[in-house]
């Protein structure tokens, strides 16, 4: 199997992480019913932040997808989340905006190395073996603010970071795979709507770390100084 990455590793499971399956079951599941079916609606979203991978990511995470049995991810739906918000009030947005605006952070490598597998939820995913020290401080810079701004979300006492492959998947099968090495440098604000064909993730906010937030429309925040692309 063709991905990025300078080594062959043969993929190890966490076949029952029930612990963490909480903190992402939402966000990994596409077939909610009654409010959160309301997400299109201009008074309330589903929300969520996330690392938005470039075009290479995304295109050796579709590569790995070939081994695996279930609803596969869409190509423009791959992102590893940081917190997920639930359904949220729009006035909220301008708040969760300016978070976005003035995260200190650089661009973080994560190397994808190891295949997951959440049985509750029959998610198949990929992550790294161990999580880069700077996307755990990332995360941790996150929820702070978002608690100092009073925005809930769903927290855990682990942070598992993770992109979906595939939902109501099987277990995946061991297979050696190229490491891919995503630089990652995109931080989003993303609406999650739902509708009869499965979920559309919608960018609404988004920066390169080191740089300026990029809002459709509109210009907000300053350019952050001390990062790097």
């Amino acid at each position: 199997m063709q991905a990025t990455g300078a080594e062959l590793v043969l993929a190890s499971h966490d076949h029952d992480d029930e612990r963490f399956t909480s903190q992402y079951a939402d966000d990994d599941r596409d077939d909610i019913t009654g409010a959160n079916m309301k997400d299109n609606t201009s008074s309330s979203s589903r929300l969520f932040f996330a690392l938005w991978p470039d075009d290479a990511t995304r295109t050796a995470l579709t590569q790995l997808q070939t081994s695996m049995h279930g609803r596969k991810v869409s190509y423009n739906n791959f992102h590893l989340t940081l917190a997920f918000l639930g359904q949220q009030a729009a006035a909220i947005l301008p708040a969760a905006k300016e978070i976005l605006a003035h995260l200190a952070a650089s661009d973080i490598l994560i190397t994808l190395d190891k295949l997951g597998y959440f049985s509750r939820n029959h998610i198949a995913w990929v992550g790294p073996h161990e999580t880069p020290e700077a996307l755990l401080a990332l995360y941790q810079d996150l929820c702070t603010e978002l608690k100092k701004h009073g925005i809930g979300y769903t927290a855990s006492s682990s942070f598992k970071a993770h992109v979906t492959l595939a939902r109501d998947a099987s277990l995946p099968p061991d297979v050696v795979f190229d490491p891919i090495d995503w630089r990652a440098d995109e931080v989003a604000l993303v609406q999650s709507i739902t509708g009869a064909g499965g979920s559309e993730y919608r960018v609404l906010a988004s920066r390169s770390l080191g740089e300026v937030l990029r809002v459709p429309g509109e210009v907000i925040g300053e350019q952050i100084s001390g990062g790097a692309r």
